[in-house]
């Protein structure tokens, strides 16, 4: 009787001096939460610029002020410490955080309140095993009154609705790629349409135009709907796979945000999963945005050839075909034929930098023009690429360039020689 006296003794001083959070969770489940971590491109957002992964303290621009990422470790004070399982789940289901405060949807809960319960539940199980780390994340910058959460119960009226509870049939690991899966990826996890779906005034996706193409920081997110010229309707689903694996194929290479999205998230995907995404990118029907007609200037595309020539042929080649994922093609690009110059004048301007990833490490890079070409010749060479070798797309103005000059600044990608 002593002995099992002294052994419950034993047993119940063990358990007063471990961690109040002892780590019980099944390594399978971090594993799990990992992967979808990644899907979800938490770290691209909630990393500042030279930070500690997961710690916050990111700027992130909305037409409405500039918002800062929240600290995603478990540290008690400035981080997820505190928070459990369900208010974890709270947050990305309805958009409140632990103390009951309404988040912006800058966090893209509205995406995000389809990720199923044990979906969230391997991500906080990941976020958990995070090593602690204090940052203190600057006060947003948002005018008056939007500075006040409140507001956010009336936008949650006017265009949120909470995703379903029970747990989607999607959401699990499948073993072959499915529409259900890549829709449940797309519009969940992965979020596309906070950035490839256009908003309205108030910061709301635009009824009926999912993934129609979207501006987000001064770039434009393309259609990905199955319009031919302008969208991607002349890729196949291994064309689409490729890209989101290395964010290049014979068709484009990714530049812009996309390239952090290929970089942190789509290139960490698995084959079943990235394939899923394609059939479901390629079930989608053709928004109906591609130009029918374009009525360039003769004298704009004379002075735009003569600088395509001698600035852009070397690389892109002077029928724009370039060479297949090493530097962009311009024929028949869906980007270049966008309605929206957006994306062509500021790669003009500003230069790009294209992703690297284990497949494809090499950091190609184009250097910006914004020191050696006025706003006339962007204007004239964006408007021949626009309208050379059979594309078709809107001229562009030079007041279109003028006013993007203005927004960027000084800041440009690659030096001038």
């Amino acid at each position: 009787m002593k002995r099992i006296v002294r052994i419950v003794s034993v047993a119940i001083l063990f358990a007063a001096l471990a961690p109040a959070h002892a780590d019980t969770t099944a390594p399978a489940q971090v594993e799990r939460g990992r992967y979808l971590a990644a899907a979800a491109n938490c770290v691209a957002c909630h990393t500042a610029a030279a930070g500690t992964p997961y710690t916050g303290g990111r700027p992130v621009e909305t037409p409405f002020g500039v918002i800062y990422s929240t600290n995603l470790t478990p540290d008690r004070d400035t981080g997820l410490g505190l928070w459990s399982d369900a208010d974890f789940y709270r947050a990305l289901h309805k958009g409140l955080s632990r103390d009951g405060r309404h988040l912006y949807p800058a966090f893209p809960y509205p995406y995000y309140t389809r990720i199923s319960r044990e979906d969230t539940a391997a991500i906080k199980a990941f976020l958990d095993t995070l090593a602690p780390v204090s940052s203190i994340i600057p006060p947003n910058r948002l005018p008056w009154p939007l500075n006040q959460r409140a507001l956010m119960a009336i936008w949650n009226l006017l265009f949120f609705r909470e995703g379903a509870d029970e747990q989607s049939a999607a959401s699990g690991a499948a073993s072959a790629p499915s529409q259900e899966r890549g829709a449940y990826l797309v519009a969940a996890l992965g979020h596309c349409g906070a950035c490839h779906t256009p908003k309205n005034f108030l910061g709301a996706d635009k009824s009926g135009a999912s993934l129609h193409g979207g501006k987000i920081q001064n770039w434009l997110a393309p259609n990905s709907t199955g319009d031919k010229r302008s969208g991607m309707g002349n890729w196949s689903e291994d064309e689409i796979v490729e890209y989101l694996q290395t964010g290049r194929n014979v068709h484009a290479l990714a530049a812009g945000p996309m390239v952090e999205v290929v970089e942190y998230s789509t290139s960490k995907l698995n084959e079943n999963d990235l394939h899923a995404i394609a059939k479901y990118l390629k079930r989608l029907p053709a928004a109906g945005l591609d130009a029918t007609t374009s009525h360039p200037d003769p004298r704009d595309m004379t002075a735009g050839e003569a600088i395509f020539v001698d600035a852009c042929a070397g690389c892109h080649q002077i029928l724009g075909e370039a060479v297949p994922r090493a530097f962009t093609p311009l024929k028949g690009s869906a980007v270049v034929q966008s309605r929206d110059p957006l994306n062509v004048i500021r790669v003009i301007l500003q230069g790009a930098r294209a992703a690297t990833t284990d497949a494809r490490p090499t950091p190609f890079t184009m250097p910006a023009y914004a020191w050696k070409l006025d706003d006339n010749q962007v204007a004239a060479v964006a408007t021949y690429v626009r309208n050379a070798w059979g594309n078709v797309a809107p001229p562009v103005k030079p007041a279109q360039v003028r006013e993007l000059r203005g927004k960027l600044g000084p800041e440009r990608v690659a030096d001038p020689p």
